[in-house]
């Protein structure tokens, strides 16, 4: 049985021009994570975190205790998704 997981999140706040795509990403290869993370229009940051359930978690965590020093994270909505193959991870513009 596999411990793989997939999480899409979509994070609210001050979110943009902070690094927090960057961090995220780093984070994100730090704990073997694979997706993406991407500026959305609105304002908000989309990340797609697929690996290790434990893993992903740890990355999830980071993202709701606020991300990068110079971002401020009011709110992020989660939903469990099918793991899509990701191979690595990373940043899109949007």
């Amino acid at each position: 049985m596999s411990d793989e997981r997939a999480r899409r999140l979509t994070v609210h706040g001050r979110v943009q021009g902070v690094f927090f795509r960057a961090s995220t990403r780093d984070q994100a290869e730090r704990h073997g994570v694979r997706g993406w993370v991407a500026n959305r229009p609105d304002g908000s940051v989309e990340a797609w975190l697929e690996g290790e359930a434990g893993a992903v978690a740890e990355v999830e965590r980071w993202i709701r205790d606020g991300g990068p020093p110079d971002a401020a994270v009011d709110d992020v909505a989660g939903e469990d998704v099918d793991p899509a193959g990701h191979t690595r991870f990373e940043m899109r513009r949007g």
